[in-house]
Order: structure tokens, then sequence, then C-alpha cells
């Protein structure tokens, strides 16, 4: 491997994890479900979303900025509407809890529109998606994050990089998951540059001065994808995902490292349709299919060697890291084997801290 990367068998990298999880104060329910949730975005190729955010986590969690025992409740508000009331759980135990109440309502009416309100960080969203698919759903998936993002045209940060997540079935192969930040790239691929000390390309993000910059260190806010589209999508993210829960709004949403021993009080939206109550199933499932076929069997332009369906190669990733270990930063490894739970590392630095 590369100098500074280690290939970690996924079951013990999950394991790891979960143990760090358990020392900080996390009950072993929930920390093997957050555990499972990063081992997936590690062996997807998707380090943002991995083993790079688990001291932070350890930290959080140590000091009281999730609730170790959260009261989880649904509160049904309409034939096919809910809010999963999250008690600042650790995000990636409650959003998948609430993404259950979802699944039920909308195999019972054939759409549900569910918010998650009160959660922490909820890590990567393909994974919820990527369940309700495998139920034969279709899906959406939205969140809120911190505000790191310059608008089109400002100055300063205002909006999260706010990702939005998509889903469907088709016949044969694994179900088409789409999955993207509303930003060029998420903060946690800079996380991930830091880490492994790597330049990042200077349309990700600006430094202090707002100008372009390819150093992972002197960034100081992301940029939107595509200008005023993304800045647009990520504020239809906010709106559903925090506005219409009660929850705080755009610059307003709590920091995720300013002060570790706050709740976050984040905010996930799904929405979950059945294809059932359209179309025949298998026939929607065969359409899905032969589109997923036609588009591998295009020619592919210059300096590609085919066409891919969005996200489909980290599916491909994910099955070889399965079978053969997971990239793991050595520093990260040493750490998650270590006895050392959180460093201190964080509070009262924001965002931006080293």
């Amino acid at each position: 491997m590369a100098d500074g990367i280690t290939l970690v068998d996924a079951q013990e990298l999950q394991d790891l994890m979960m143990n760090k999880f358990i020392a900080a104060g996390l009950k072993k329910e929930h920390a093997e479900e957050t555990a499972r949730h990063l081992t997936y975005a590690d062996a997807c190729g998707i380090h943002s979303h991995g083993t790079v955010r688990v001291a932070y986590y350890a930290e959080r969690i140590a000091k009281g900025g999730v609730n170790l025992d959260p009261q989880i409740t649904f509160e049904k508000t309409g034939t096919s509407t809910g809010v999963v009331h999250g008690d600042n759980g650790m995000g990636q135990y409650v959003c998948n809890r609430g993404l259950d109440y979802a699944i039920e309502m909308a195999k019972d009416t054939g759409l549900a529109a569910v918010g998650v309100e009160k959660t922490g960080h909820s890590g990567m969203l393909s994974y919820y998606v990527k369940r309700a698919a495998e139920e034969d759903l279709v899906a959406l998936a939205m969140c809120q994050s911190d505000p790191m993002v310059v608008p089109f045209g400002g100055s300063e940060n205002y909006f999260g990089t706010n990702p939005i997540a998509f889903s469907a079935p088709r016949s044969s192969g694994e179900a088409l998951v789409f999955d993207m930040a509303t930003t060029v790239q998420a903060w946690g691929k800079v996380l991930d540059a830091r880490s492994k000390d790597r330049a990042i390309p200077d349309t990700w993000a600006v430094d202090g001065d707002g100008n372009p910059t390819t150093n992972p260190h002197a960034v100081r806010g992301l940029l939107p994808i595509a200008g005023p589209k993304g800045y647009g999508l990520m504020m239809l993210v906010d709106v559903m995902a925090g506005s219409m829960l009660g929850l705080p709004f755009g610059k307003h949403v709590s920091s995720m490292y300013a002060d570790l021993t706050q709740k976050r009080n984040l905010g996930q939206f799904y929405i979950l349709m059945d294809p059932k109550k359209f179309t025949d199933l298998e026939a929607f499932k065969e359409r899905v299919q032969q589109m997923t076929e036609e588009l591998h069997q295009m020619p592919p332009a210059k300096g590609f060697d085919q066409v891919y369906l969005p996200g489909e190669r980290s599916q491909i990733r994910r099955k070889k890291a399965m079978a053969n270990g997971i990239e793991v930063a050595t520093e990260i490894y040493d750490y998650l084997k270590s006895d050392t739970v959180h460093f201190d590392k964080y509070d009262g630095q924001g965002a931006f801290a080293e």
C-alpha cells in the first residue's frame, strides 16, 4: 500500500470503531450501528464519512454532545406523514431508526414523508436510501449540516453542504443509489485530504480571503456545485430538513466542531414511495434495469473506460474492499488500536480547526 495507508479487514475495522465509541460512553447497540455505517462509507471509498470521523465522534460522545440514552419516538401527523423525535441521540442510530418508521409507513400507504428532528451528524445518506431500495421502495433523503459554504455571489459562509440522496430498485444487481453534497465536495473530503496531507483541486473551496485554494489546511469556505444551481439545492434541503421541522436554519445551524458539550439539534428528511402504487413493480424494476444496461453499453468518451451509473464506482470499490481489506490512514488505524478515547482536539475551534 501507499505510505501512510493500511489495509484493514472490514469486521476488524467495525469492531475497533465500535469499541472506541463504547469506551467514550455510547451504548453497544448505538455504537455498533454507528461503526457499521462508518465501515460501509470507508469500504465505498468515501473516506470523508468513515474512520476520519471517529476521534471527533468519540470526543463529542465523551463530552456530552450526544444523548447516551435518547428516548426516540414517532409522531404520526397524517396518513403518510410523521416526525421522528431523535432526542439528540447518535445520528447514525437515530436516523436508521427513523428510516424504519418511514419504510413501514411507505409500505402501508404507498408514500412516507418523514422528518427526523434533533439528531446528531448522520453520516452517509446513501446508506439509508440503499436500505429503502432493498425493500423495493424509491427513496429520497436529505439532511442539514453546519454553515461552511459561501453562497453564490456571497463572501461569507451561510448554508451547509446539505446533501441529497436517491435510490431505486432494479431487477438484477445492486439498487440504483446516488448520493451527493450540494457543494463541489463534502467537508469530509477536505478532512480526508488533511489526514493524508494531500492537495485538493482549486475548484473545491476558498481560503480566508475568498480565493480558491489547493491547501486543505487553508480552507475557510466550500463552494456550491454549478454556482446558483447548487446554492438553490442547498437552500431546498435546509427548508425541508430544518425550517419545516422547527429546527435552526442556515447560519443558525450548530457547528460540528465548535462546542462538543452541546447537542446538535440537526434534521433529516425522508420521502419514500412504493412503485406498486404507480405501476407494476416488476415492470418498473425491469425499466430501471434496461436504463442501466443501455448506459453501460454506451460508447465511452475519450479518457473513460465506460459509462458508469452515478454511485456505481462506490459499489465496485465496496465489493473489492469487503473482500480484500479497507484502506485506512495508518495514523487513524493506530489511534483505533490505542487506548486513547479523545484528544481535546476540537472544542471551541470551529469547523476549520486543524
